[in-house]
């Protein structure tokens, strides 16, 4: 199969690496030309994804018009960046497969519909899950979700796209496979949070908890089922990203533990910190949903400038509920 995929970033890099280990003949756009070179030059993606030997199989571009000829393409560009980028994409009719996790701003639409409007004959699937880019490019082992809306499309998308050390589990409920990766970057700023503050394990837990009654109040909001919401796109990588500073969520949220300011932790990054994006989106569209989501919005709150103290004392002064009210 020939495999497009839309994006130079460390999971980009790290999908074409799986894809190419797979056998499929790769094409990989990137903006960035540094990128481009590495990778067909020395094989390796300094910029993103340093100390990764990558497959020669790769062959990268700065020409989006040579992925037209892609049997089927993963979109891993910044969920905000998504549309302009797919727009520019050629309408071949050929499956997307979104592997980028966010919800579009002022839309308030998840980017499986954005893909929709951007390429209306093609089938959109979403691929998701607990991935670190760096193990995913090593070879280690890894689970994912593959969701598209004819369950027996989304099998035969798995069984093309498994290896032994990444494992695909099919699904066809792309809502909830998306609503887990958006939902989690936003509660892992929260755990990095908690850690940078210094508040301990228990307060850790006890946000990965209550977080994940929110993604699961949010999900079904929207249609998704709670089972996904349960599975490896949802409660899988909720774990891993508020587990470990290796996630840029939770590092943006340890250093907004430590006092410091969204502003001066963003400027730097050239990795983004999609849940610093989300965060108010997710708000705006919780409210419009009408449910309540006091964890994210306290995160977008401490991103907008508030005190980290002032917001963990109105999180715990909120009045006592049932544990599933």
């Amino acid at each position: 199969m020939k495999i497009g995929v839309l994006g130079g970033g460390a999971w980009g890099t790290a999908l074409a690496q799986v894809m190419a280990a797979g056998g499929h003949g790769v094409t990989l756009w990137a903006r960035e030309a540094e990128v481009v070179d590495a990778i067909n030059d020395a094989h390796e993606n300094p910029l993103f994804l340093a100390g990764v030997p990558l497959s020669p199989e790769i062959h990268a571009t700065g020409d989006i018009a040579l992925l037209a000829h892609a049997d089927l393409t993963l979109v891993v560009t910044p969920a905000q960046h998504a549309r302009a980028v797919l727009s520019g994409l050629a309408q071949t009719g050929r499956p997307l497969l979104l592997c980028s996790k966010g919800i579009e701003a002022g839309s308030h639409k998840l980017l499986s519909e954005v893909a929709a409007e951007a390429h209306p004959d093609s089938a959109i699937g979403v691929l998701s899950g607990p991935t670190f880019a760096g193990e995913v490019a090593r070879g280690l082992p890894t689970a994912v979700t593959i969701a598209m809306e004819h369950a027996r499309d989304a099998e035969r998308m798995a069984e093309a796209l498994a290896l032994p050390t990444f494992r695909t589990y099919a699904s066809d409920d792309v809502i909830g496979a998306e609503i887990g990766g958006a939902v989690k970057n936003v509660l892992a700023i929260a755990c990095g949070v908690v850690e940078g503050a210094g508040l301990g394990q228990n307060a850790r837990a006890a946000l990965i908890a209550r977080g994940f009654a929110e993604m699961t109040r949010f999900g079904l909001a929207r249609g998704s089922r709670a089972e996904t919401l349960a599975g490896l796109s949802g409660l899988g990588d909720l774990v891993l990203t508020c587990s470990s500073t290796s996630s840029r969520n939770f590092s943006l949220g340890l250093g907004l533990g430590q006092g410091r300011s969204a502003a001066e932790l963003m400027a730097d990054r050239r990795t983004v910190a999609e849940g610093a994006f989300t965060a108010p989106v997710l708000c705006a569209a919780a409210e419009s949903a009408g449910v309540d989501m006091p964890v994210a919005r306290a995160v977008a709150a401490l991103l907008d400038g508030a005190e980290v103290g002032a917001e963990i004392g109105t999180l715990l002064a909120r009045p006592l509920t049932r544990e599933h009210g």
